[in-house]
């Protein structure tokens, strides 16, 4: 294991950009979606940069793309329950776990960390996607972005969960790609590590500035 889960005991994951490459799946739901209020829809790419804050978010960016002006609230409203019912249909239909997920969660797991997932996506795509990859199991909580009050970058959801789990935040990790993973993790005390090939609205995750930075999942766990 790397020197930095020394002392470590629960190990919190992002979701879209760290653990699978949702955008495939997420863009098609928002070409239907848009395409449902006659609305021209986006490529993959602009998908790719409007991604990590929750399917409100990720509708609005798409709408004002679409207008060129921030949208009405009904279009909103009939727009975002577009999104959520084509991508509720497919949510895995071309989305992939990225190289080193499975056999690092499992490794982590296998030495006895606790692991949980805190995304800013729906809660109810969490177990289906999980369950897809037959990840389920491995995961002790699931918190999506509608779970409480508060999302990332808010620290709230880590020190739910960690409150859940009994652990101290100086004890747990936050893994992430975005800024607001990093931003809720140093927040809440815990301890992050970025990976540089999710979703960061074209920013550098350096800038960010993790506790460590790597490319792969499995650098935790060789």
């Amino acid at each position: 294991m790397h020197s930095i889960l020394q002392g470590k005991h629960l190990i919190t994951f992002d979701l879209d950009g760290t653990l699978i490459d949702s955008v495939p799946d997420l863009a098609v739901a928002v070409r239907k979606a848009l395409h449902e209020v006659a609305l021209a829809a986006p490529d993959e790419d602009a998908v790719r940069d409007w991604v990590g804050n929750g399917a409100q978010v990720l509708m609005e960016r798409a709408l004002r793309w679409a207008l060129n002006s921030a949208p009405e609230e009904s279009l909103q409203t009939a727009a975002y329950e577009a999104f959520m019912r084509h991508y509720g249909m497919a949510p895995n239909a071309l989305t992939q776990l990225y190289p080193g997920v499975e056999q690092a969660l499992r490794a982590l797991n296998g030495e006895g960390y606790r692991l949980a997932l805190v995304t800013n996506k729906p809660k109810r795509f969490i177990a289906p996607i999980l369950s897809h990859f037959e990840l389920l199991p491995l995961f002790t909580l699931c918190i999506g972005g509608d779970t409480l009050s508060e999302k990332k970058p808010s620290p709230i959801p880590l020190l739910h969960v960690a409150n859940q789990l009994d652990i101290s935040p100086s004890a747990s990790v936050m893994v992430g790609d975005s800024q607001h993973d990093i931003v809720a993790g140093k927040a809440a005390g815990f301890t992050t590590i970025a990976l540089p090939y999710g979703y960061n609205h074209g920013e550098p995750i350096q800038s960010s500035q993790p506790d460590l930075l790597i490319a792969s999942l499995v650098e935790l766990v060789e």
